[in-house]
């Protein structure tokens, strides 16, 4: 059993850290376009120390594309930054306000959810912006980055105190906490200490924290994501956004991982596939499709679909290909094997379209767009803390609101209750 002693300062100061957060809008939005611009001013450092850990990892590890940062990179995690900072503050805003009849003044108002923690695998870019989501709250981060990052994340964390400092802010506001599974195991029991614990990986990393957390988790789901190609689809519409939802980058969650294809459309799937094909994607076809693509698809990157390429989250470049009869048979499909985390229609009949969006159990639906789209800053949120699979308090892209709760202020002249 761990010894949470041996991690209770990281936690203590947070906590205390929290406490002192109560910074205007204007230092808060200061020292986020502070940090922004560090990022940039120090891409070279972070690079180099990025590279340290790119260089311990197995180029087809399909972590290591989550993990790589590059000059491109950083500044859009600059401009993300910047974005949030632009953000209007949820905090304070009032959700209700009421007068009781005995005179009581209630008032509902957004709060910080107080220490979040965050554990995460490889993604350094996550440092950045869960420190930026958190911070524009007025919470605590409190991060457990993985081994795999930590190279980058220290560097990362360097960035983001020197920039504390500089505005007089505690800099355990955010803190890092090692890399070892100590400190994860400590993480997960710091019930005392830690107000909500958001995982972001892997599957079996998001079970796992589930699963042996005495913090209450908010999960952030593996993203196993379909598109279904219905019999009333535009295949102009269809080659785009299936090859952008499959191609664009593989790693992320919110990549195609199975194509449903209307039987009375396999005639369009060559065409389908022949972008698919620039891109070198392997393709695990069901009976009907996989005939329908021996003739013409790249015979090493065509394969026949096992029960286990169903409902399975690539995160590389390979697609399963499902053969249906029906809207309700994609539907059922979906059903049985999404992730509810990203589905979508590429339809041109209205009624299709609107039995998809109301039926698909999922945080978001789309129809005739790219489920690469499923991302915080494209939601207008500035960044994400994740991609909410579950339904209690979040669902879909994290932003500011997802990361505050509320509080009711009562206001008496004197009131008592009889009897």
């Amino acid at each position: 059993m761990i010894d949470i002693a041996n991690y209770t300062a990281y936690f203590e100061n947070a906590m205390l850290a929290g406490r002192r957060m109560n910074l205007s809008a204007e230092v808060i939005n200061s020292v986020l376009e502070d940090v922004a611009e560090s990022a940039v001013a120090c891409t070279s450092e972070l690079l180099l120390e990025n590279q340290k850990d790119l260089d311990r990892m197995d180029i087809s590890d399909p972590k290591y594309d989550r993990l790589k940062l590059t000059d491109e990179r950083i500044q859009a995690i600059a401009n993300d930054i910047k974005d949030v900072a632009k953000l209007e503050s949820p905090l304070g805003k009032i959700l209700l306000e009421d007068t009781r009849p005995n005179g009581l003044h209630l008032t509902k108002v957004r709060v910080p959810l107080g220490v979040v923690g965050v554990i995460y695998e490889a993604r350094p870019n996550v440092t950045f912006d869960v420190f930026a989501l958190c911070f524009k709250t007025g919470n605590v981060a409190v991060l457990k980055g993985g081994s795999d990052a930590d190279y980058s994340n220290r560097a990362i964390i360097k960035v983001i105190h020197q920039m504390l400092v500089k505005h007089g802010i505690d800099v355990n506001t955010a803190t890092l906490l090692p890399p070892d599974r100590e400190a994860t195991e400590a993480l997960l029991n710091a019930r005392d200490y830690v107000d909500v614990l958001i995982p972001r990986g892997s599957q079996g990393l998001i079970n796992f924290v589930r699963n042996n957390s005495k913090v209450p988790v908010i999960e952030t789901g593996a993203g196993i994501v379909h598109t279904y190609f219905d019999e009333f689809a535009d295949l102009k519409k269809g080659i785009e956004i299936i090859f952008n939802s499959k191609t664009r980058r593989v790693s992320v969650c919110n990549a195609l991982d199975c194509l449903l294809i209307h039987k009375n459309r396999l005639n369009d799937l060559v065409k389908i596939a022949e972008r698919l094909a620039e891109k070198q994607v392997e393709l695990f076809a069901d009976e009907q499709s996989y005939e329908m693509l021996t003739s013409y698809y790249p015979i090493s990157l065509l394969n026949k679909a096992e029960p286990e390429h169903f409902g399975t989250e690539f995160l590389s470049m390979k697609l399963a290909i499902k053969t249906v009869d029906s809207l309700d048979a994609a539907l059922d499909h979906i059903a049985q094997y999404s992730s509810k985390h990203s589905e979508a229609i590429v339809s041109e009949d209205n009624t299709n379209i609107e039995r998809f969006l109301n039926e698909v159990d999922a945080a978001a639906v789309y129809a005739n767009a790219s489920t690469a789209f499923t991302d915080g800053a494209q939601f207008g949120l500035g960044a994400e803390i994740g991609i909410s699979t579950q339904k209690l308090h979040a669902r879909g892209p994290m932003g500011l609101d997802e990361l505050t709760s509320y509080k009711w202020i009562v206001k008496g002249n004197g009131q008592t209750r009889n009897p």
